[in-house]
Parts: structure tokens; C-alpha cells; sequence
């Protein structure tokens, strides 16, 4: 249905070849298996793009600390001048019979505690970056998690940012501090941070990018994929063969030929 989305002018042959490559890449056909898991060769080659077509192109990466990296590479080279808002992190408060003390988690500890779809203590910016809303603000509106804005404006209180995605495409709209706690953060305490809840999405997580159509994907693999068809997920973003490009390294920091497809054909066998 993707590639059905896809430019007529492209070629039905290869876009066939391209379907069914895909194809054989969620059912963990490609490649020498070994046990669960068969490799997938590929090309190393990654381009980050800075162009105004950039709401259509995504990098992809399978962890957040991978993601981080490249936004904070990408936001040093887009022009202009960046803004820091920092965030106010507190303890919400537990029941008397919990074995917590209070006082043992300062604020610097707080500050350093990153967790899915929660904004980080520090959230640099510039006017024109695009960024990703973290929380549902107002469903009629498209102000949705995954969201995706491009910044106008960078006030004290308040962030300018204009709707790209969703029916309300060019809509302008303010964003606002909320207090967010995370629902599970695998800490033994809950804790609430006040912040703007955007990340700078120049690159996303896999997981984040389901159900969107990209027409250029380029995936930085400085990790392998560690979950059941999260590869696919990725692959399967693009409208086109020509659309994608994939760099892997080790863990040394050179380039790869393969990468590790986590397939479990064992969840195949009751379809």
C-alpha cells in the first residue's frame, strides 16, 4: 500500500522487487540464518539532509541514545541561534509505608534521568527546527504524540510552532510548559518534570516512526535492531528503493556490510 503511494513514473518492475525484498525481510528470509536471526547486507551510506523537504525525510535509529546523537549533531549545523530551556524536576509524593527517602534524589539526579517519550532537563532549539510533540494536547486539533511542528518562535514561556502533519497542516499554535510524570520509567519512585513536551526530530526512534510514509529514510544502525521485525519497520518506511540508505558500524566505529534482522518465525506459526 506504500509503494502504491509512490511517484507513477516509477518503475513497476523494480518497485515489485522492492515490495517483495521488504517482504523477505519481516519474514526473516534474507540472508544465512543463524538460529532466530538471518543477515541482511546493505549498503553503509547515510545522508543528512537539512532542506526544507525535510518534514518527508526522516533518520532513523533504533535507541534513543543513537537518536540523541544524531539530532545534537544535526541541530549544530542548522542555522541560526539556539535557545536552552531547562527543565524543574521534583519527587511527586509517595505513600508513608514506602521504603523511599525523599531526600535522597537531588535535583542534578533528576536532571540526568531520560526516559521514553519524556523531554530531556535540557531542550536546545533554534527558529526553523522541526520538532515532535511527546503528549496528547489536544486530539481535535492534531496536537497528538508524534506530532510533528516546525518552530517560529522561542519565548520564555512559550514556544510558536506550526503544524506539518495531520488535517491541520499550517496551523500556528503556542506550546506550554506541563508537568509530566512518566508511566513507566523502571525507577522505584515517581517523579514529575516540568518541561515542553517536544523533541528535536531530525532523527526518531523505529519504534516512533510506525505508521508514517516517508520518501527518504536514511538509517543509522551504530546499534543492531534488538526486537522482532524492527528492521522491517524501519525498511518499510520508504515508497522506494531509491528513497533508502543505511549505514552500520561496530562498535569501534567502522563500516559494516550486514547487519543482525531479529526475526522470531515462531510467532508465524499459528497465522
Amino acid at each position: 500500500m506504500r509503494l502504491l503511494m509512490s511517484s507513477s513514473d516509477q518503475d513497476e518492475g523494480e518497485m515489485k522487487r522492492f515490495a517483495n525484498w521488504i517482504l523477505d525481510v519481516g519474514n526473516g528470509n534474507i540472508g544465512s540464518v543463524v538460529g532466530d536471526k538471518s543477515e541482511v547486507k546493505i549498503s553503509d551510506d547515510l545522508l543528512i539532509t537539512t532542506t526544507d523537504d525535510h518534514l518527508s525525510r526522516a533518520i532513523l535509529a533504533p535507541t534513543l541514545e543513537s537518536v540523541e546523537k544524531v539530532n545534537d549533531f544535526v541541530l549544530t549545523i542548522f542555522p541560526g541561534m539556539e535557545k536552552e530551556y531547562l527543565s524543574s524536576d521534583t519527587t511527586c509524593q509517595v505513600d508513608e509505608n514506602e521504603d523511599v527517602q525523599r531526600e535522597w534524589f537531588t535535583p542534578e539526579f533528576l536532571n540526568d534521568i531520560k526516559c521514553s517519550g519524556l523531554p530531556n532537563h535540557k531542550l536546545t532549539l533554534k527558529s526553523g527546527v522541526a520538532v515532535m510533540l511527546l503528549r496528547n494536547i489536544d486530539r481535535t486539533s492534531d496536537l497528538c504524540n508524534g506530532t510533528r511542528l516546525i518552530v517560529n518562535e522561542l519565548g520564555s514561556n512559550v514556544i510558536g510552532v506550526t503544524v506539518v502533519t495531520g488535517r491541520n497542516i499550517e496551523n500556528k499554535v503556542y506550546i506550554l510548559r506541563m508537568n509530566l510524570i512518566p508511566s513507566d520509567s523502571g525507577l522505584p519512585f515517581k517523579f514529575q518534570r516540568r518541561q515542553f513536551s517536544l523533541t528535536v526530530c531530525f532523527a526518531m526512534t523505529i519504534n516512533m516512526s510506525r505508521g508514517q510514509s516517508l520518501s527518504h529514510v536514511r538509517l543509522c544502525l551504530s546499534k543492531s535492531v534488538f526486537t522482532h521485525g524492527q528492521l522491517y519497520v524501519a525498511l518499510s518506511r520508504v515508497k522506494s528503493h531509491s528513497g533508502l540508505r543505511i549505514l552500520i558500524i561496530d562498535e569501534d566505529g567502522n563500516p559494516k556490510s550486514s547487519t543482525t534482522n531479529v526475526v522470531f518465525k515462531e510467532v508465524f506459526n499459528n497465522i
